[in-house]
């Protein structure tokens, strides 16, 4: 029999309350099963929180509280949990955060910057800069790591979400970055799509009025879970999970990316432009 992995509880606030949690229900002589009875989560959703790998909901806080009569003991730290897992993120975020990790798919289309999770360290922090610019260097420095570690989705060796991305063709033409900076944003993507770990689409810039003009979206779907949508403006942000709203984003999507050059061809485009800023040229 496999001897299971224990948890280091010095390593972070999630995996010090994980391995509270499993001591506590061991002690109390309880499976993981007999624990998520009475919720609405399942065994995984346990496991997980007690290998520090995902955040504990309030309401299953005070399930396993009532359980394991510990007097309000995990429903009093979940908030220290979610503050230290969202550590360099807007509160706002935390949801999507947490979601984009145990997503299947996840479909993006951002009209005005690189979506975070397709962001070069060198972007990232002229995104962060142009919107904290009283930010001391240290808050600054903590909101690009943050942002770089959420990047390292695409790196796992594991199965990793599909992810699809549409972007609007002006952030080719209209770079952020010096010439070599954004050629090598641009690489970057295009790395990642000729790895297959994302599909990037373009939409042209003379496409006419489309759907989903003013706004940044997020759709994740999930194994287990209902789809969530997560919107997006310079200070605050929304995650949705309406059945109806969701729906509209659904089909609001579907239909931007119909207008969306062909995956091969947005492809040779970002190449293409890449290549320009490499030779000094403008993307035209």
């Amino acid at each position: 029999m496999a001897r299971r992995k224990d948890i280091d509880g010095s390593e972070s606030v999630p995996s010090f309350y994980g391995k509270e949690l499993r001591w506590k229900r061991e002690a109390a002589g309880l499976t993981l099963q007999q624990l998520a009875e009475g919720s609405f989560y399942g065994l995984s959703h346990l496991s997980e929180i007690e290998r520090g790998e995902r955040r504990m909901p309030a309401d299953l806080a005070e399930h396993v509280d009532r359980v394991l009569k510990t007097d309000g003991f995990f429903r009093r730290r979940c908030e220290d949990v979610r503050k230290a897992r969202r550590t360099g993120h807007a509160e706002y975020f935390e949801r999507a955060l947490e979601a984009e990790k145990h997503a299947e798919t996840i479909e993006e289309w951002s009209p005005t910057v690189v979506p975070g999770l397709l962001q070069s360290e060198p972007y990232t922090r002229a995104v962060v800069r142009a919107a904290h610019p009283l930010a001391s260097d240290a808050e600054v420095d903590e909101k690009v790591n943050a942002s770089t570690a959420r990047a390292r989705l695409f790196e796992s060796d594991h199965k990793t979400p599909e992810y699809w991305a549409i972007l609007h063709e002006s952030l080719l033409r209209h770079p952020i970055l010096p010439p070599e900076a954004a050629a090598d944003q641009l690489d970057h993507i295009s790395a990642l799509a000729r790895r297959r770990r994302i599909v990037p689409q373009i939409l042209p810039w003379n496409c006419g009025p489309h759907p989903l003009m003013p706004s940044t979206v997020m759709i994740m779907t999930f194994p287990d879970a209902p789809p969530l949508v997560y919107t997006e403006a310079q200070y605050s942000g929304d995650t949705i999970d309406d059945p109806v709203l969701v729906k509209k984003y659904r089909k609001a999507y579907d239909r931007l990316r119909a207008v969306a050059l062909p995956p091969e061809a947005s492809l040779a485009m970002i190449e293409e432009a890449a290549e320009d800023y490499r030779n000094g040229k403008q993307p035209h």
